[in-house]
């Protein structure tokens, strides 16, 4: 597939779809728009310090509450090229891959990493490298069908293709 590289942006354990995407703002399906208040009741700053290419990094039950794909896609527009976690919610887990989203599974990896490290991903190995701490993380690779899909920008992209 590919790599990411970028800066994380942390955050703690039971971060839900209402928190990545403030229901007052599920009434518009543009991307930027939705992406433009990714996370602001949590981290007001978040839009304005994350660069195309940044690491989300989580805990344990990254995204549960509701089953809104609003959530993954407000992350992915807003620049975020991965989301790194101890465990995803079922239901977040499956949207982020429909809509393109690259997450990885790495308790190691979530309690490790620290806001603002570089890191880099390798989703063909599921490496995950910490380059500010030099240490390495694993994640399960995806498989190819899954790498696929993310290619090819998400589920119904995919299935066109």
């Amino acid at each position: 597939m590919e790599q990411a590289r970028g800066k994380v942006h942390k955050y703690g354990n039971n971060i839900d779809t209402d928190v990545i995407i403030p229901a007052r703002y599920l009434n518009t399906a543009d991307e930027k728009e939705l992406a433009s208040h990714c996370m602001e009741d949590i981290d007001k700053s978040f839009i304005t310090k994350v660069s195309a290419g940044d690491i989300m990094v989580g805990g344990e039950n990254f995204g549960c509450g509701s089953s809104r794909e609003h959530a993954p896609i407000a992350i992915k527009a807003s620049g975020i090229s991965v989301v790194i976690a101890s465990t995803f919610a079922r239901i977040f887990y499956r949207n982020s891959i429909n809509i393109g989203l690259p997450i990885m599974e790495s308790p190691e990896a979530s309690k490790s990493i620290e806001d603002g490290d570089e890191v880099m991903v390798d989703f063909d190995s599921g490496t995950i490298t910490n380059i500010t701490k030099n240490e390495t993380y694993q994640a399960a690779p995806f498989p190819e069908f899954i790498q696929n899909i993310i290619r090819d920008g998400g589920l119904l992209k995919s299935i066109k293709k």
